[in-house]
């Protein structure tokens, strides 16, 4: 079955596309791009380099602008699937969702309005064996958005590993991010025939919250 990876350059989306690459043929990456760090729906933080992403996975990408109302981004996400359909024959649209029913529901709407079949490999999986099979898989994630009290600004901007995991479970957040603790960027892993370099990057930090902007990066 051909299928598209709803992608969003992060951890989640990258396991999802890495597991249903397994079953399906991925015959493209499908991104919708919100204005900010305040959509619910898609995620935002360095999305902006989802082209070199891409571009290391060898893989095409269609890419649809959104606002960050849930009504635009349904509609840019339908948007999105509909252009998928038409240039690359999909029947299936796979999700890196992991426990947001708010995320979940209204993708599969949008998948049974288009008659697509929708795949969520990671649905309901345990957070620590999640974060558990990205790092055996050997995934680089980059944190690019931390927002956990008692805040440390040390771990923005570095790789996910066990010290930024156990820093998550002493404060009591949740290590798999799910409750919005962290967003990433994945700059290597298995399928990436090129590894994403950050080469330049500066931080806004607020008093329990901060966030990277990417200011040069480049593939290796």
């Amino acid at each position: 079955m051909r299928v598209g990876v709803l992608y969003s350059g992060g951890k989640d989306s990258n396991l999802a596309l890495l597991e249903a690459s397994r079953y399906f043929e991925v015959s493209c990456l499908i991104n919708v791009y919100p204005e900010s760090s305040e959509s619910a729906l898609f995620h935002y933080p360095a999305s902006e380099l989802v082209d070199l992403q891409a571009e290391a996975l060898d893989l095409p990408l269609i890419r649809v602008e959104s606002g960050d109302e849930e009504e635009d981004q349904v509609e840019a996400l339908r948007r999105a699937l509909e252009i998928a359909g038409e240039e690359f024959g999909i029947r299936g649209v796979v999700t890196g969702a992991v426990k947001s029913v708010y995320q979940a529901t209204r993708f599969q709407r949008v998948c049974d309005e288009l008659g697509l079949w929708c795949f969520n490999p990671l649905w309901l999986m345990d957070e620590v064996k999640l974060v558990e099979r990205i790092l055996g898989y050997g995934f680089k994630a980059l944190v690019t958005r931390l927002a956990v009290y008692p805040f440390e600004e040390r771990f923005l901007g570095r790789l996910v590993d066990r010290e930024f995991i156990e820093y998550l479970r002493k404060v009591g957040a949740n290590v798999s991010g799910e409750g919005g603790e962290y967003e990433t960027l994945v700059t290597w892993m298995p399928m990436f025939k090129r590894e994403l370099k950050i080469l330049k990057y500066s931080k806004i930090v607020g008093e329990s919250e901060g966030e990277i902007v990417v200011e040069r990066a480049e593939l290796a």
